[in-house]
């Protein structure tokens, strides 16, 4: 996510939709592909602003116009801590990138990537040409699919228990029924791991590449159970079918433990900008 260098303060009665343009940019392609041209003529980027390409090096930007008074750093902090505002903004971007995908390989931007304006988009294709063209042709035929492993604890039939003599304490008995739930969840846990363990297994056979993510927590959590593994695949589109099955058999009959395969999707894990690349992204946006 890239901002702008500082500048003068904006006032605090300043409009978020005051200021000069900026350039936003979703997604890099190819320069001179008609498909990207015609995904470009059929969409309207955040808040609804016209699409256009900026090309240059045999490259293409997916650009729309903002305001620099939401868009520069201290407008689009103000805008990213609003949960709504930034889900519409992140439905745009998405929407975006999702429907030239749909059409051609594009490498996707992250959110809210902002230049000053297009002669720095410009100049950051120039830049990073070589990279973007071999990305590209990485990731030509390809698709993300994502792999989540989660255990539900609650889904599992709590352990049975001998059955207590009638002279023992209940405080005894109620110790006794919680070291067999302990055990019964340490079991599931391990079972879990493994089911884990052989997903990857599957997944790294029928993929080019893989990218670990951090288990999903809070409101992006499963809604039942606790999310354990959560990873993403660089997976040939022809191929989908194939290891969508491949992971559904390697789940097993494990109560409590699900597979998810999610997808597939534009491949954001596997385009990801780099440090250096943020770094021209920043510098842009302040010269």
């Amino acid at each position: 996510m890239s901002t702008e260098a500082p500048s003068q303060p904006r006032r605090a009665e300043e409009p978020l939709d005051a200021g000069e343009e900026m350039s936003y940019v979703y997604a890099l392609g190819r320069g001179g592909e008609p498909a990207l041209r015609e995904a470009v003529a059929r969409l309207a980027g955040v808040d609804g602003r016209a699409l256009r390409l900026v090309e240059s090096a045999g490259l293409a930007a997916v650009v729309s116009s903002v305001p620099s008074g939401a868009f520069g750093e201290r407008g689009l902090r103000t805008q990213l801590e609003d949960m709504a505002r930034l889900e519409t903004i992140a439905r745009s971007h998405h929407a975006v990138v999702d429907a030239a995908f749909a059409r051609t390989t594009v490498l996707p931007m992250r959110l809210a990537t902002v230049y000053l304006d297009d002669v720095r988009v410009a100049g950051m294709l120039d830049a990073r040409r070589d990279r973007f063209l071999d990305l590209l042709d990485r990731l030509d035929g390809h698709v993300e699919l994502g792999v989540k492993v989660s255990v539900d604890a609650g889904a599992v039939a709590p352990p049975k228990t001998e059955a207590v003599a009638v002279a023992e304490s209940p405080g005894r008995a109620y110790l006794q029924r919680r070291r067999a739930q302990r055990r019964g969840t340490q079991d599931l846990y391990r079972a879990a791991a493994g089911v884990a363990e052989e997903a990857v297994r599957v997944a790294e056979g029928l993929s080019r590449a893989r990218v670990v993510h951090r288990p999903q927590q809070g409101g992006l959590a499963p809604a039942r159970g606790e999310n354990i593994a959560n990873e993403a695949y660089l997976v040939p589109a022809g191929e989908v079918g194939r290891f969508t099955s491949a992971l559904d058999a390697s789940a097993g009959a494990t109560p409590g433990v699900r597979v998810e395969v999610t997808g597939p999707w534009a491949p954001y894990s596997f385009a990801t900008v780099t440090e250096e690349d943020r770094h021209g992204a920043e510098e842009g946006a302040g010269r």
